[in-house]
């Protein structure tokens, strides 16, 4: 029995081999899925091979060349299958012409010779067709085909650029020549949607928390079925599959399974649109010099196999399965006892390899989970690395900005004013210093929090900031401990003071500048240092126009003075005549008032900048005034 039972197996191998060099089934005229032993799944990554037409308007009834060829020299294609489809209803449409040579045939898919497959396995270089444009049909067509190397590489839903086909001048028939209807495909990889298959953007919530597991951005949107992007994970026996939605105009939507909530060794299932049509992609994520990538160069593309794909309304959707346990990049991923976090990302840019930045959004998961566990997931919250980037804003930009003003430029102004008996200009700088000190503690703290410790990136910003909070520390300890004004270790404190300042703020502003690179930060980086630039400069003129001010007001209130007693010879002219007369020195209304204009701007800067900080990831305005309209 065993015998007959391996003689029987034999026998079946032998006779599906010996049927599929003869050309693609019949069966497969709805899928143009090849049959092939062992489910061997289609490939996702870009094909090798390439649709060429000879015209890109045909008339009615016109004949028209269609050619086959790899995109790579002397790459040779196995077997084929080939339609023209309607790009308003999917159906199939028109009929090739008898080939020349032994390497193709002609099948009929409901309607007379409307479908070309090869002829045998003989090795093709170039295939090259003969279709003629049916007689009742205006409209734009895609020819979709599947296109193999080998019989394990293969590649399904590889379409042409479109082709438009017009009126003739001829008078058309009224009916087509065969009495069978045209075929209506119901597996698709082409970008147009059938009439039957239209997505309904609330079905795909409907399963959720029931039969499937489900993510989507933002927070408690799945609820309220308002979704930018969407995911959900639904388990069929050994199989898992995912069912991602994009945000409109994407080019891409991605999940990735991590063990952590961050970027980096992570599996991803890509779908994107490109050159008309959607496909699945596996990547893998990797972190270098705080930058992020997604290559899928070495990765195993058989892993992932595109189920549904279509684009429509702007929006990419697509159904994605995987199998339990796979092996990426010499990394076991067991869906069925591992727990892992989602990462979900989508993007409008396409690179050569991988995707572009994600400046749609970005979002992981709040805890890891089991994917078999049905629930609906939360995104884990950026809170925490928001505040961190407000809190800085407001500290280095905001309140040390003006306490240094302060400090430098208006210790003869207000003189006839106080606050808890100090000088107007020593009680600010005080309050705001502390300002600075304290909300700098609480950002170091916030951000050592979010990432539990040091930041994974390791980047020159995380060594920057954790230097300039240590200087603001060591700045409040020297105010601290300020000697009298008639101690001999006064003017040491004031270069101290002086430098410590200075160092701590022109580093706080290069850390800045630093964060708007991060891939965490998701910061409009165009917008952003526009912005910091604006400061840098308004920063610049206003010290100069305050120096200007002091030079000037010097000079004026020297004259002023008639008389100078030797022992006040180590202070300047105005110092000594404000020590005996309590009124302002020259020219302090204009100070005020370049003070006032100074705060107004710094305050507006600070506002901007915090909201780009909360509002991101957007990649610019443009995009983002562009995505919300729609």
């Amino acid at each position: 029995m065993r015998l007959i039972h391996i003689v029987f197996i034999i026998t079946a191998q032998i006779n599906l081999l010996q049927c599929l060099p003869q050309g693609a089934p019949q069966s497969a005229c709805y899928t143009l899925m090849p049959i092939h032993g062992n489910n061997i799944p289609a490939l996702t990554s870009e094909p090798l091979f390439r649709i060429s037409l000879q015209n890109d308007v045909v008339g009615q009834r016109q004949k028209m060349r269609v050619e086959i060829n790899s995109v790579i020299n002397d790459l040779t294609i196995k077997g084929f299958m080939i339609q023209a489809r309607s790009l308003q209803d999917g159906s199939v449409i028109g009929e090739f012409s008898a080939p020349q040579d032994r390497l193709a045939k002609i099948i009929d898919c409901g309607n007379v010779g409307n479908t070309a497959t090869h002829s045998s396995t003989e090795l093709k270089r170039n295939i090259v067709l003969e279709w003629n444009a049916p007689t009742d049909f205006i409209g734009d067509i895609v020819f979709n085909s599947t296109l193999a190397q080998d019989y394990d590489k293969f590649w399904v839903g590889v379409t042409s650029s479109p082709l438009k086909i017009v009126a003739d001048d001829q008078e058309l028939k009224n009916s087509i020549s065969t009495t069978r209807q045209p075929l209506k495909p119901t597996y698709s990889y082409t970008s147009k949607p059938n009439a039957e298959n239209t997505n309904n953007e609330d079905m795909i919530y409907n399963e959720c928390g029931n039969s499937k597991t489900c993510f989507g951005i933002p927070n408690n949107c799945i609820q309220t079925r308002s979704c930018v992007s969407f995911t959900a994970v639904k388990v069929e026996g050994d199989k898992y599959i995912f069912e991602m939605r994009s945000a409109p105009r994407a080019a891409y939507i991605a999940t990735g399974l991590s063990s952590d909530d961050k970027m980096g060794d992570d599996s991803v299932v890509e779908c994107i649109y490109d050159a008309g049509s959607v496909r699945a992609m596996s990547s893998w994520t990797i972190v270098a010099n705080g930058k992020f990538d997604a290559p899928r160069n070495g990765v195993a593309q058989n892993i992932v196999q595109l189920k549904e794909g279509r684009f429509e309304n702007g929006m990419i959707y697509c159904q994605v399965e995987r199998p339990a346990l796979t092996l990426v990049n010499n990394v076991e991923f067991d869906l069925s006892k591992n727990r892992y976090y989602l990462l979900m990302a989508s993007g409008s840019k396409l690179r050569t390899g991988s995707v572009d930045y994600h400046d749609i959004n970005r979002a992981a998961s709040a805890s890891a989970l089991n994917l078999a566990e049905i629930s609906n997931i939360a995104a884990k919250s950026k809170f925490l690395l928001r505040l961190h980037g407000s809190l800085m804003v407001l500290t280095w930009i905001g309140s040390t900005s003006i306490a240094i003003a302060m400090a430098r430029y208006f210790k003869l102004t207000w003189r006839r004013s106080s606050m808890c008996g100090k000088d107007l200009w020593f009680a600010w700088h005080q309050i705001l210093v502390i300002i600075t000190i304290a909300l700098s503690a609480v950002a170091l703290i916030v951000i050592f929090v979010e990432f539990k410790g040091w930041s994974p990136a390791n980047t020159i910003h995380s060594y920057l900031g954790v230097i300039t909070t240590a200087i603001c520390f060591l700045q409040g300890l020297i105010g601290f401990s300020r000697p009298s004004p008639s101690s001999k270790n006064r003017p040491l404190f004031n270069w101290v003071h002086w430098f410590c300042g200075n160092a701590a703020h022109i580093l706080s502003i290069v850390t800045i500048f630093t964060s708007v690179k991060l891939e965490k930060a998701e910061l409009p980086s165009d917008v952003f240092d526009i912005i910091l630039v604006s400061y840098v400069v308004i920063h610049v003129i206003a010290h100069l126009l305050f120096s200007l001010m002091g030079c000037l007001s010097d000079r004026k209130d020297a004259q002023k003075v008639t008389s100078l007693h030797m022992t006040d010879m180590s202070q300047s002219p105005r110092t000594q005549m404000i020590a005996s007369v309590k009124q302002d020195a020259s020219y302090a209304p204009f100070r005020k008032f370049i003070l006032a204009i100074y705060a107004i701007l710094i305050i507006l800067i600070v506002i901007s900048l915090i909201i780009l900080i909360v509002l991101a990831p957007i990649k610019d305005f443009k995009s983002f005034f562009d995505y919300n309209k729609s």
